[in-house]
């Protein structure tokens, strides 16, 4: 990303949830500065909560080189109920090049000592799907393909149609399906996709995380382990570091990749989904789950096994987190369609 922006001619276009400001995040402001001042046209999107600590620093520095900044829904939006966030994670440079996934702009994602960074995946796309990125950056829902590969963002919309995207892409496979998800709170209709593709023979693991970020999240996703496990589906717990990944590969060549979390909340957030069905493709982002997979604790039934007093603390928190962040989607989603 820094070497594409470094080379940038034309024009940066970076959008990002969170963008810190020191570490790799000065190195990037370091570049985005060094663009604007060679004449490229430089535009930063943060988010005003992911971006908080930094938002204000970024936009003096950026806006001095003559970059154009915005803070989507700053804290004070708050206040007039604009809660809804910038999700996205994209970076375009000259409409030739992109970047799209899970990763944000900071120091968490590298390796500290001997324990790794947080686990997320991101993939670099080249040519026309880039020049019509380009296009509809600003056009709200959006549905872009060319060859092998297809680009969604969710806009005024929402994010139902990137959620549709996964269940047709669970529904159409046969062999094998392997998801990993950061924040895994799926409505129940995701979950029967899951456990019908189970039942019907498909081989289907979940890479989730083991420690969160998010408090109580964890909770919630636990809640559904005993039926997943029960329908035949495979869990690994990932512990060595913060799992942020966002992505699923079908039957070794199809790779869903992105910023969308499958939580209530990703539906009305700006978001982006990314679809590559071209083998070579799949096939690195299989090994890379494939990894993970080998380096986290295997969940079976019987961990599962907790007293009557546990299970049901844990079944009523969980509940409660997931109905929490069904109802505050919900509200958030009222209020964008105002």
């Amino acid at each position: 990303m820094l070497e594409a922006i470094a080379s940038a001619k034309q024009r940066v276009h970076l959008e990002v949830y969170t963008f810190e400001r020191e570490g790799v995040g000065a190195r990037f402001v370091d570049a985005l500065v060094a663009a604007a001042r060679r004449g490229v046209v430089v535009k930063v999107v943060v988010d005003g909560w992911g971006s908080m600590n930094s938002s204000s620093h970024l936009t003096e520095t950026l806006k001095a080189a003559g970059a154009t900044v915005r803070v989507y829904n700053p804290l004070t939006s708050l206040f007039t109920g604009r809660s809804w966030r910038n999700h996205r994670k994209i970076l375009l440079v000259d409409d030739a090049v992109a970047f799209l996934g899970g990763i944000n702009i900071g120091d968490a994602y590298a390796a500290h000592g001997n324990e790794p960074g947080w686990a997320d995946l991101a993939v670099e796309l080249r040519g026309d799907i880039c020049r019509q990125l380009g296009a509809k950056l600003h056009a709200g829902t959006s549905a872009l393909t060319s060859g092998p590969v297809s680009v969604f963002l969710s806009g005024f919309g929402g994010g139902h149609r990137l959620r549709k995207r996964y269940i047709s892409a669970i529904d159409g496979a046969t062999r094998e399906l392997v998801l990993a998800h950061a924040y895994f709170l799926p409505d129940v209709a995701f979950v029967r996709a899951l456990k019908r593709a189970a039942r019907r023979g498909v081989k289907v693991s979940l890479l989730l995380a083991g420690r969160s970020d998010v408090v109580f999240a964890r909770a919630a996703t636990m809640r559904l382990y005993r039926d997943f496990l029960r329908a035949g589906v495979s869990i690994h717990e990932w512990t060595a570091s913060t799992l942020h990944a966002k992505a699923a590969v079908m039957d070794g060549k199809k790779l869903l990749v992105g910023s969308f979390n499958l939580d209530p909340l990703s539906l009305v957030n700006l978001e982006t989904l990314v679809e590559v069905e071209e083998p070579g493709v799949a096939a690195q982002s299989a090994l890379w789950l494939e990894r993970h997979m080998e380096l986290s604790r295997r969940v079976f039934l019987e961990d599962c096994a907790r007293s009557g007093l546990q299970q049901w603390l844990l079944d009523i928190l969980g509940l409660a987190v997931a109905r929490f962040a069904e109802r505050f989607a919900s509200f958030i989603g009222r209020r964008r369609r105002r």
